[in-house]
């Protein structure tokens, strides 16, 4: 198969053109080159998807297909708009943000959705989902929906994951001692391997499995996915302590959710965003996707997080210094914190 992967120098993009490789495809990889470099054995081809003819050179070839993992609007109209001729199935990577909810547990592709961006390029991160809407609905209209694939990611960890929320919890875990957690036992999370979302990627282009997916991981409860995270770590210096603290209090130290400083990766207080980490992801199980266990994926998320420097920046989690004070104050505070 002739794969054109519209990226491939990041890190799902690296992954997808890595595991098309090892398929024993001929993967070729455009994009600026400034985020990195492609894996070895794909062929790179410099382009500028923001120039109306940015795409040139790889329209003039012909693909069995392509792979698309942009959030901006222009992009992909113009990609769709030069590649219509040369490509005979596309594939773009969407995401579960498309959803007009996020509430509900369950939900599948069927959905209602956002409405989309009207404008080419999505100025902020709060246009994420309507962003995404546009470049599916570009997908759809250029190619049918007989030759596309839209795949609606969730949250991808693994190894090689900057943002930190698949890395904090076994690296915090490791290290040992008294750990702070949220406590919000069954909140749901919902993590997939960047390796499995890549390997079918290139499945679905190889056999054109055309159609809608939410390619997300199985939605396991929040104290399962601590207790997961705690044994890959193993038998720390000093044995691992959970110690958890009331969602009122966290909030009141101004602990932030999810993700990004001062915060504890994955946890998510409002119910109206729980059914993100909740989504049906039947469909795409039903078209191949294959995941593997969650202590597998943490495993090696650890493994990669200590070879890349235990004490280096994240961008997730609290540092050493934020985690003590705040089991100080928790401490000071004690039972009256009971049932809030």
């Amino acid at each position: 198969m002739k794969l054109l992967i519209l990226g491939g120098t990041a890190w799902l993009g690296h992954q997808t053109a890595a595991a098309a490789v090892s398929a024993g495809h001929e993967v070729t990889c455009a994009a600026r080159g400034t985020s990195g470099k492609p894996p070895a054995g794909a062929a790179f081809l410099q382009i500028d998807r923001d120039a109306d003819d940015g795409l040139a050179s790889a329209a003039d070839r012909h693909w069995d297909a392509v792979i698309d993992v942009s959030r901006q609007p222009g992009q992909v109209r113009r990609a769709v708009r030069g590649l219509r001729g040369a490509a005979d199935f596309y594939v773009f990577v969407s995401t579960g943000n498309v959803y007009a909810s996020q509430r509900e547990w369950g939900q599948d592709e069927d959905a209602a959705l956002l409405a989309p961006l009207t404008d080419d390029v999505m100025g902020s991160m709060e246009n994420y989902g309507p962003a995404k809407v546009a470049c599916e609905q570009a997908v759809t209209e250029g190619f049918g929906s007989g030759s596309r694939a839209i795949v609606r990611s969730g949250l991808i960890g693994g190894p090689g994951d900057t943002s930190g929320r698949s890395g904090y919890w076994p690296l915090r875990f490791a290290r040992g001692g008294r750990v702070l957690v949220p406590d919000v036992p069954r909140q749901p999370t919902q993590l997939i391997d960047v390796r499995d979302l890549a390997q079918w990627l290139v499945q679905v282009a190889e056999e054109r499995t055309a159609g809608v997916f939410n390619a997300v991981g199985d939605t396991v409860p929040f104290a399962e996915h601590l207790e997961a995270a705690a044994a890959v770590a193993g038998p720390p210096g000093v044995a691992a302590v959970a110690v958890p603290a009331p969602a009122r209090w966290l909030r009141e130290q101004d602990v932030n959710e999810w993700s990004g400083p001062r915060s504890l990766a994955l946890w998510l207080e409002d119910p109206d965003w729980h059914g993100m980490n909740a989504r049906s992801n039947a469909r795409a199980r039903q078209a191949g996707l294959q995941l593997r266990p969650l202590r597998q994926t943490l495993a090696d998320t650890l493994a990669w997080e200590e070879a890349a420097g235990v004490a280096r920046p994240r961008g997730a989690g609290l540092t050493q210094a934020e985690e003590s004070e705040l089991l100080a104050l928790l401490d000071a505070v004690g039972a009256g914190l009971s049932g809030k």
